[in-house]
């Protein structure tokens, strides 16, 4: 089949589970007649992707396909998973079908997404691969928590809490503001952390963020001994890190540019 008869591949990118944080350009192929995809861990499961998509009022399509993404950091089973995806994706794309992956949060950012887009173009480099951007849900918590992830020169570090508290505790020398996903495994490791690095008062919890089962906990020090969902995070602000010299010289060559213009 000629290239330019296939449909393509889309990653939708619809937030992390409020539907008013749906782009419009998410929303328009929602709506069009693109064959919805979305991950599921096992057979059976439920994706959180797709009931992001039913919260807008949405019907489930006549045509929809669930792809098995199991939780494992096994790379050869993965890649098995993987393929077999890229396999069910192309058979609809060949047939001249748009299909379009569903993804929480944004498909930039820790999602399947990129692996299924890889192993596609693996398969056939001809497909055209579109990517929505979408909210991540760190952006969405900030913003829940009135709390800016960055101002002026501060830096931001956005990581798993699977790199360890060691990884956190060095972080904290160069980061004004830590982003830690996925801390549901370390969490009371984390909270002893922030306790002896006297940062509680500066930390803020959030759990499936914007979803109607959303969590929002600004005492984290009452998270001690809980058990708290894989979709959580903690945004902690740094305020006691020592900064050293910024480099200005964009700004003093701009500073200059405008009064020449003057």
């Amino acid at each position: 089949m000629n290239a330019s008869t296939h449909g393509k591949l889309i990653g939708a990118s619809l937030g992390p589970g409020d539907p008013g944080l749906i782009t419009r350009r998410a929303w328009e192929v929602l709506h069009s007649d693109a064959h919805w995809t979305y991950p599921i861990r096992k057979k059976g499961d439920d994706s959180y992707a797709l009931k992001i998509a039913l919260r807008t009022g949405l019907a489930l399509p006549a045509e929809h396909t669930p792809l098995i993404f199991p939780m494992t950091h096994d790379t050869e089973i993965l890649a098995k998973y993987w393929l077999r995806a890229a396999h069910t994706v192309l058979d609809v794309v060949h047939a001249g079908r748009d299909v379009v992956f569903l993804v929480e949060g944004d498909a930039s950012t820790y999602s399947t997404f990129g692996y299924l887009a890889r192993s596609v173009r693996a398969l056939d480099d001809s497909i055209i691969v579109e990517t929505i951007a979408g909210v991540p849900s760190y952006h969405a918590a900030a913003a829940h928590f009135g709390v800016p992830l960055a101002e002026n020169d501060d830096t931001l570090a956005i990581v798993p809490a699977a790199y360890g508290v060691a990884m956190v505790e060095r972080l904290l020398a160069d980061f004004d503001t830590l982003v830690l996903l996925k801390v549901k495994p370390l969490l009371d490791d984390i909270i002893d952390l922030l306790q002896r690095r006297a940062l509680l008062d500066h930390s803020c919890f959030i759990e499936k963020a914007g979803a109607p089962e959303e969590r929002v906990v600004r005492d984290v020090m009452s998270l001690r001994g809980t058990k708290v969902n894989y979709l959580s995070l903690l945004l902690i602000r740094n305020p006691q890190r020592i900064r050293g010299e910024v480099v200005r010289g964009c700004r003093k060559k701009s500073t200059a540019v405008m009064e020449e213009a003057q």
